[in-house]
């Protein structure tokens, strides 16, 4: 939960609970999942003393597609309206989709008026020939719509869904990152999100099978252990680097774990780094091919950013950084915006990020966060109606439309 204000967004609480209703980023029991958006809530009006009714929901999962499309207009007057961009995504979003998949947003990648490419705001300038390069990404109609039901049975109305990745790219990347190339790899429970952003607009996305849990069922697999150990394991001893003893890490050599039949007993520690090392290996090779086919396009990359949950796994940068052959770095929320653009450099500013806040594991909810500060828009009728998937859509694909036009 944040609250907005003049300064920036003000971070006022965090809660998280197991999803135990998904299956990578998929909903496959809405009464569980709707159990657990319970719990969250209330611990976070606990927390603040305030009622949730509205919410941002992030989106993931398999079933997400994207594709490149073009559209071109005729301008009506002397120079460039905001009528006529939007004249111009309206007719690059024109396009056949599947009656099972949804359009969920329409990113610009590239505007292009008489001939000369490369503008990104072509509102007041002189032409007769708008034209538009677009990134549509499509969702199936039944996920979506199996995350409202949940939020639903929850009692809370969604203001908007949105693209997790998108939402982590909000709260971790700086604008000289977006302008130069760069990967955001936001690894989650079920799947690893990737985007990629050249020249400042988003340029690709994909998503991997791949995600924290696979980690955590490794761990429960090899030592035998039940899974919420094996996710206790990881988290406070995980590492991929080799283990060396050193007097410093003596108390660390040896763990304690809780086995199957309830019994306490000691492994070393280097058990872990050899059970999360080989998946640890296949994840950033499945990254690195989809990092090549997007170079092979003739978009260059000049780092990756790394998020989620498992990105806090002890040398699992440096061991990107060997895969990838390129610098990484673990994206943390974004606390301050330094430099003289100010809030106009694609961040709103962070405020209250305590040190529990400020981890990657909460990427994504702090960038639905900063994603919900700039789309705050009123909404006719009630949310839950009939049409509510075409109302959250049309919302969704007006964001970069809105970031056009200087709102």
């Amino acid at each position: 939960m944040g609250e907005v204000s003049e300064e920036g967004i003000a971070v006022l609480a965090v809660s998280s609970h197991p999803s135990n209703g998904l299956k990578k980023g998929v909903v496959i029991d809405i009464e569980v999942t709707a159990n657990s958006i319970k719990k969250t809530v209330a611990e976070i009006e606990e927390m603040t003393g305030t009622s949730v009714r509205e919410v941002y929901v992030g989106i993931a999962g398999s079933h997400i597609k994207s594709f490149n499309s073009y559209g071109a207009v005729g301008i009506k007057g002397k120079e460039v309206t905001h009528d006529d961009v939007e004249r111009a995504i309206d007719s690059a979003s024109a396009v056949y989709v599947p009656l099972d998949r949804e359009i969920l947003h329409v990113l610009p990648t590239d505007f292009i008026l008489d001939g000369q490419d490369g503008i990104k705001d072509p509102v007041g300038m002189a032409g007769v020939r708008l034209e538009v390069k677009v990134y549509i990404i499509t969702g199936a109609v039944t996920s979506v719509q199996n995350l409202l039901k949940c939020c639903e049975r929850a009692g809370l109305e969604v203001v908007d869904i949105v693209l997790q990745p998108l939402a982590s790219a909000e709260a971790t990347l700086t604008s000289d990152e977006r302008d130069m190339g760069v990967m955001l790899v936001d690894i989650g429970g079920g799947t690893t999100d990737m985007a990629l952003y050249k020249d400042g607009w988003l340029r690709h996305t994909a998503v991997l099978g791949i995600g924290g849990n696979h980690f955590t069922n490794d761990i429960s697999v090899g030592l035998r252990v039940p899974f919420p150990e094996a996710e206790r394991i990881k988290k406070k001893y995980g590492t991929v680097a080799p283990m060396v003893p050193s007097a410093e890490m003596n108390d660390m050599t040896d763990v304690d774990v809780v086995a199957i039949d309830g019994q306490v007993r000691t492994i070393p520690r280097k058990y872990i780094s050899e059970i999360l090392q080989p998946r640890s290996e296949e994840l950033l090779e499945l990254i690195m091919h989809e990092m090549q086919a997007f170079q092979g396009n003739g978009v260059a990359v000049s780092g990756a950013v790394l998020t989620g949950g498992s990105s806090l796994l002890s040398g699992f940068d440096r061991m990107a950084e060997a895969i990838l052959s390129m610098p990484v770095r673990i994206g943390y929320p974004v606390r301050e915006v330094h430099g003289d653009q100010g809030h106009d450099d694609g961040h709103a500013r962070i405020q209250g990020l305590k040190g529990e806040f400020n981890t990657p594991i909460y990427a994504t909810g702090i960038g639905l966060v900063v994603y919900g500060s700039g789309s705050l828009m009123p909404v006719e009728g009630p949310m839950f109606s009939s049409n509510v998937f075409n109302k959250i859509v049309a919302r969704m694909t007006d964001w970069f439309r809105k970031i056009v036009r200087g709102k």
